[in-house]
């Protein structure tokens, strides 16, 4: 039993410690991942979600029933707080209650202005996510860069060592040798430079994520190759629809349109109800029953402003939701035209750039070994094959970041999630 139990000890302490190690803090991460990580431990998304829950607190503070009051009176007391001796007294409540709908329309106003602040997180939202993947992507491109430039020194190591080779043998000079060195420690330094490219790449992430911001972290994914279709008007009508500012420039008008209901609500009176029980000295127990409400002699002064204020606010919103309208149409087309640039650059690489680019070299190679061309015709060619491979990289990356922004200026991701 003792060996039984040691072993299924060793067996949970085993699945614990792979559960563990299977944290985020562990494992390499999806762009997926990145986001949801952000979404849930942001700071800014927080305290906004903070904010909602204070506007949602105040749609019962609207809805809030005026609070009853007791009335208690002594009169004709012989002496003072003689209450007992009291001729006359008394005792009662009275409640205040609003012409009807206008708690109601206080509710509607709350939870318009609740509404937008929740677009507001949503826009913030989407800010965050386009964040997340512009580093994501960025960091991948700068591992994409290592990975060439690693390809880089060890041409430039092999070229060296082909000089070295030919100078022992007396077929080139030693100066030769010597620009082969200066290649080797430049592509050397390259791949210094751009390693500190990936640890900034990968900091800026782990901020977007809150964790803190040299802590260990990987990533998988890929850079994408154009896959996506897209069509222009679709796109802008998409934008209409989901777009967070357009959400509450709507909320805002409903708002403001509730306002100047109110506003002329406010004309109709409220009551004041009260029933008290009366007693007096010598005469008997009697009930009193008393109703009042303003008289509105001066109807046009208290809510004259407020109205005008809402008509006011309303004409200022549309010409805002037109203005908003053609930001995002100029948003959607820019992004998309980037977006299609990007392909068609990815393309022209994909097809004639980089075969030429390594044909070239391999060509040049072929022929510095059999002595027909010098080193500095090799290290051209070796320098374009780079420096090709490079810009494909940032090719790929400019698709996918203007891929990016295009889901930002829509309020959603291309295959339709909102």
């Amino acid at each position: 039993m003792r060996k039984k139990s040691h072993a299924l000890f060793i067996v949970v302490s085993f699945s614990y410690c792979s559960l563990w190690c299977q944290t985020p803090e562990n494992t390499a991460l999806t762009l997926e991942q990145c986001i949801s990580i952000s979404l849930q431990q942001n700071p800014l998304i927080l305290s906004s979600l903070q904010q909602h829950q204070a506007s949602l607190a105040r749609i019962s503070q609207a809805k809030a029933l005026p609070q009853p009051s007791i009335d208690i009176d002594s009169d004709l007391q012989p002496k003072f707080f003689n209450f007992r001796r009291s001729a006359e007294s008394y005792i009662g409540g009275s409640w205040s209650l609003e012409f009807p709908g206008k708690r109601l329309l206080r509710g509607k106003i709350a939870t318009k202005e609740s509404n937008e602040i929740m677009t507001e997180i949503e826009l913030l939202k989407l800010d965050i996510v386009f964040q997340v993947k512009q580093a994501f992507y960025g960091l991948l491109l700068a591992q994409e860069k290592l990975k060439y430039t690693q390809q880089d020194l060890e041409l430039a190591q092999d070229f060296l060592k082909k000089a070295e080779v030919k100078y022992e043998t007396g077929d080139v000079a030693k100066v030769e040798v010597l620009r082969a060195r200066v290649e080797a420690a430049k592509a050397a330094n390259e791949v210094r430079s751009v390693t500190n490219e990936v640890r900034l790449a990968k900091a800026t992430l782990n901020f977007l994520l809150a964790r803190k911001k040299y802590a260990p972290l990987e990533i998988k994914g890929k850079l994408k190759r154009p896959s996506i279709r897209l069509n222009v008007e679709e796109l802008i009508q998409r934008a209409f629809a989901f777009r967070p500012e357009i959400k509450k420039i709507n909320y805002s008008l409903e708002k403001e349109n509730l306002i100047k209901t109110q506003g002329y609500l406010s004309y109709l009176p409220d009551f004041d109800v009260g029933v008290s029980k009366h007693w007096i000295e010598g005469e008997g127990t009697y009930w009193d029953v008393t109703l009042s409400f303003p008289i509105p002699l001066f109807f046009w002064q208290p809510k004259k402003g407020e109205i005008a204020e809402a008509k006011a606010n309303i004409e200022s919103l549309k010409r805002e939701a037109e203005h908003l309208k053609n930001a995002i149409t100029l948003d959607v087309e820019e992004a998309y035209m980037n977006a299609l640039t990007a392909a068609n650059q990815i393309q022209l690489f994909e097809e004639e750039m980089l075969t030429q680019a390594e044909e070239v070299y391999n060509l040049f190679l072929f022929s510095y070994q059999e002595g027909e061309i010098g080193g500095i015709e090799l290290i051209e060619a070796r320098r374009t094959l780079v420096e090709t491979r490079k810009s494909y990289a940032d090719a790929l990356y400019n698709y996918d970041a203007f891929l990016a922004a295009l889901e930002k200026s829509i309020g959603q991701t291309l295959k339709g999630q909102e």
